[in-house]
């Protein structure tokens, strides 16, 4: 049969079904090939909060979405061009997010009467019957039966031959995308080389997949994605909790602090601490306490002892840490707190994205407790954002909080390797000895940014006072004075807004210095803001982009660039909580848009948004 091969410029697949038919597991393996072709990539996993949520049902549904194109993208898309649907369910759930003409991927034995009846179809309607599928390309196929014919040779089970049938469906979708199976191969011979009959019944599901797909005279065309035009290096794919490891261990290595991580397992934080766990060779010691209180406390014991203390979390946890974070302040240790933010409040949402906790971390203490506030903006910019929250942390002598959040922990994108000479350094210095003219250690004695010395236990001639209570200036002593307190609450405060003047100004990321419209950012909202905004630019509208990394204290030009703009559009997921603190700071009158919907946002409702300022 002679099949034409179709180049296309971006392409975005959904792959959906129930919680237990590995749609993750595809999604990352079909991400991971795309990485090594070298095109640009943009990853949401979506998937339910239960470990094995009800088979078959529409909250059991699980999905990984992939967007991959030879141009420049920075959302995983708003539309998909593909979606495989593995059940009922999975289609009636994501039917509507599916371009019209678009190609679905239908396993038919997912939609027997029971498989209907538990994606809430009424009796006797069937969308493969019903014409509701009309307007699209329809591939059905039976990959259950498929998956077990291609088995049939193997021992196994009927459940466990059923497990293969996402490699039944990667190997077709790697046929129909022109792909090389080596990488997959690789991975599943690393994954199941010490079970035989695992390895070699997933091995014949990919292969049987693919020949389907080279076999069937129903498909006549393959597609083809070329390579990204982007800068020339070494790149791998990475998901934020991965580069947000790295870029601890990277400062780690950088300050020459051993660095040692405090933690409770929590959705969707606990992916640092299994990746930091395998990297005992640089000197990491990971601890897993048994609640949240442990975990910050065993983190700032860490710090006081010289080490890079860190915790990680979710909103949930860094409410239980608050007590814990006064501690630190108080201290004035450095400390990283690291919050991979998700829908509340309570449980709440564990397994989708939402910027809920901006406000919990600027005031979310008791008592007058400021500390620096820092966000990465996408999964690659973990890298660079933590590495800079701890440079602050240790310069500065204070504890601070990481905001990331599940779409960027579990997102995936290019990552271009960073050379460790190309990483600024990280100054850390201990005091050793008493200094010149110093009779006895002053512990709360500071310097021209206010940072008092860092002095380990144990220092001869170094012993001080710690704990919770009020400190008295300079001496350290504990002290109920009226007038101290007032002077240590200042003083405290002073040093976090002093920090202002040692990080970069504001910078804005596209557009006109002066104009109608800056839409100002932060977080994971950058990719959906960045490709608003860049339509709307190419339609000749005056429009800008900035989006901020620092949070607490703000750049020290940002009011002056916000005065520059007569509307300030802020889009957060939440219900307003940035917005809030700029019309606190600079008495500003920006406008909102918000979304809580446990949902990214898409760059379809920004764009009407934007419009109606322009």
């Amino acid at each position: 049969m002679i099949r034409k091969e179709e180049v296309l410029q971006d392409v975005v697949i959904k792959f959906a079904g129930d919680s237990g038919d590995g749609m993750q597991l595809t999604g990352t393996q079909f991400t991971n090939n795309t990485a090594l072709l070298g095109a640009d990539l943009s990853t949401f996993p979506d998937f339910p909060a239960e470990i094995r949520a009800p088979q078959g049902t529409l909250p059991g549904v699980s999905g990984f979405q992939l967007r991959f194109s030879s141009n420049s993208i920075h959302t995983p898309g708003d539309e998909c061009d593909v979606l495989v649907a593995m059940n009922a369910a999975a289609l009636k759930v994501n039917l509507g997010v599916l371009k019209k003409g678009g190609k679905v991927i239908i396993n038919t034995d997912g939609f027997d009467s029971k498989n209907l009846r538990l994606a809430n179809y009424a009796e006797g309607d069937n969308p493969l019957e019903n014409g509701s599928l009309d307007s699209y390309d329809v591939i059905k196929m039976d990959v259950t039966k498929m998956t077990r014919e291609a088995l049939k040779e193997f021992t196994l089970g009927m459940k466990e031959k059923d497990r293969a049938k996402n490699m039944f469906v990667l190997g077709f979708l790697y046929f129909m995308y022109g792909r090389d199976m080596k990488n997959t191969e690789a991975f599943l011979t690393e994954k199941f080389g010490r079970k035989e009959d695992i390895l070699a019944s997933n091995l014949k599901a990919l292969h049987a997949g693919y020949n389907y797909g080279d076999t069937t005279e129903t498909f006549t065309t393959t597609y083809k994605v070329e390579k990204a035009r982007i800068e020339a290096g070494s790149y791998r794919s990475i998901m934020g909790n991965q580069a947000l490891a790295y870029g601890l261990i990277a400062a780690s290595q950088k300050s020459g602090l051993p660095m040692f991580l405090g933690t409770y397992p929590i959705t969707p934080a606990s992916d640092i601490l299994h990746e930091l766990s395998r990297h005992k060779n640089f000197g990491i010691r990971t601890f897993q306490a048994e609640d949240e209180i442990a975990a910050i406390s065993s983190a700032i014991g860490a710090s006081y002892g010289g080490s890079l203390g860190v915790t990680t979390t979710s909103g949930p946890g860094m409410a239980l840490k608050a007590e814990a974070m006064g501690l630190a302040v108080m201290l004035e240790i450095p400390l990283l707190i690291i919050d991979v933010q998700r829908g509340g409040p309570s449980t709440g949402l564990p397994t989708k994205t939402e910027q809920s906790d901006l406000l919990q971390a600027y005031y979310g203490r008791n008592g007058e407790c400021p500390m620096p506030v820092l966000s990465a903006s996408t999964p690659a910019d973990c890298f660079e954002a933590v590495y800079e929250a701890v440079r602050i942390s240790v310069q500065h002598m204070t504890p601070v909080i990481f905001l990331s959040d599940g779409y960027i922990a579990n997102g995936a994108e290019p990552w271009k390797f960073p050379q460790s000479a190309d990483l600024p350094p990280i100054h850390v210095k201990f005091k050793t000895d008493l200094g010149h003219g110093e009779e006895k250690f002053q512990p709360y004695l500071r310097d021209e940014k206010l940072v008092r010395p860092w002095a380990v236990p144990g220092t001869p001639g170094l012993e001080h006072r710690i704990g919770g209570i009020e400190k008295q200036n300079i001496t350290g002593n504990v002290s109920y004075d009226p007038e101290n307190h007032q002077l240590m609450v200042k003083i405290r405060e002073e040093k976090i807004n002093k920090i202002a003047d040692h990080i970069p100004e504001q910078k804005l990321d596209s557009g006109e210095e002066k104009g109608k419209v800056l839409v100002l950012g932060w977080g994971s909202t950058y990719g959906a803001i960045k490709s608003a905004v860049n339509e709307l630019q190419e339609d000749g509208l005056s429009v800008s982009h900035a989006h901020l990394r620092y949070l607490r204290p703000f750049p020290r030009n940002l009011g002056q660039i916000l005065s520059q703009f007569e509307t300030i559009l802020v889009p957060e997921l939440n219900n307003g909580q940035l917005i809030k603190i700029l019309r606190d700071v600079y008495l500003v009158d920006a406008k909102s848009y918000n979304k809580i919907m446990g949902l990214p946002m898409t760059k379809t409702e920004l764009v009407e948004e934007i419009r109606k300022y322009c």
